[in-house]
């Protein structure tokens, strides 16, 4: 683990990306600060005044093709990479100041994110974590997509996907409470077709898109392989989630079940949970909270696999 797990969490020093946006294609250089204990995750926008926009699922703004959050008509595009990597490393509060609407994109997964908080070190904070302990079931479905959360120990996900060929079927399980993400999970890349390159360029999407920072399929397999695992895309799906669900605000304790899911989908499930007050309880660990603190921390996840 990269931390103790009853403690919040932030960097040791100040980290620097410079990238382009997967969507917007613009040039972005983004800074991540040390935010004091029970800060959160917050968003900065530099070149606006340096506006704030809390990673929170009240913020969530468009989810078709990413995660994006907006505040006041104030946008910050395709966080859920970021989220995922601060969230699988432990990282509880932090502020990330960018100077465009988008986070960049990289190598397509968490793991260069990953890689600079193992270089910096992370500082325990005086402060317990607190976790949003599920009590009952909640449910989101579309169609043949499916994503729920359940009671349960640890924090559970089995992820299943239906792609075309030559993807195909995957499922990913692995319980959030034991594993490691930095290995398992941060290294797999988003990945897109070629056939539907047209179409989203068309709809202003995948300008910053290029084989150096997704993995790109056609109708014979994979493009620009190897793959990192033979299950890449998958684990991707889970790397998406993981950062989604930080949108909670605390890390889970409990189970998620998703089928053929996506961002919206994700993002439907926090919005979902957080109307429902008596699906869950604060707590400590496995002690329940009786006074709610104000919203802060997100917890520390790393998970192991099971192959289905």
């Amino acid at each position: 683990m990269q931390g103790p797990a009853h403690s919040e969490q932030t960097i040791q020093s100040e980290i620097c990306f410079n990238g382009v946006g997967l969507h917007s294609g613009a040039e972005v250089s983004m800074r991540l600060i040390p935010a004091p204990a029970g800060s959160g995750i917050v968003f900065r926008r530099s070149d606006l005044d340096n506006f704030e926009i809390p990673a929170t699922g009240r913020n969530v703004a468009k989810v078709s093709y990413a995660t994006s959050l907006m505040r006041q008509s104030v946008l910050i595009q395709t966080t859920e990479h970021l989220l995922s990597a601060l969230i699988g490393f432990g990282v509880d509060n932090v502020i990330v100041e960018v100077d465009n609407l988008e986070v960049p994109i990289l190598d397509g997964s968490a793991l260069p994110y990953v890689q600079a908080f193992q270089s910096v070190g992370l500082k325990t904070q005086r402060r317990r974590r607190e976790y949003l302990k599920i009590l009952k079931d909640v449910e989101v479905r579309d169609g043949s997509k499916f994503i729920g959360v359940y009671p349960g120990e640890g924090y559970q996900i089995d992820y299943s996907i239906d792609f075309p060929a030559p993807i195909g079927c995957e499922t990913f399980r692995g319980d959030l409470a034991i594993g490691d993400y930095a290995n398992l999970i941060a290294p797999a890349r988003t990945f897109g077709f070629m056939e539907d390159e047209a179409m989203l360029r068309n709809m202003g999407l995948i300008r910053g898109a290029s084989d150096a920072c997704a993995i790109i399929l056609n109708k014979h397999g994979v493009q620009n392989g190897p793959l990192r695992f033979s299950d890449e895309f998958v684990r991707h799906k889970v790397l998406d989630l993981i950062g989604d669900l930080a949108l909670a605000g605390r890390r889970i304790q409990g189970k998620v079940v998703a089928e053929r899911a996506g961002h919206a989908m994700h993002t439907a499930l926090v919005q979902k949970l957080m109307r429902d007050r008596s699906a869950w309880v604060l707590a400590h660990g496995f002690d329940e909270i009786t006074e709610p603190e104000p919203e802060s921390s997100l917890g520390l996840l790393v998970l192991s696999p099971a192959h289905a």
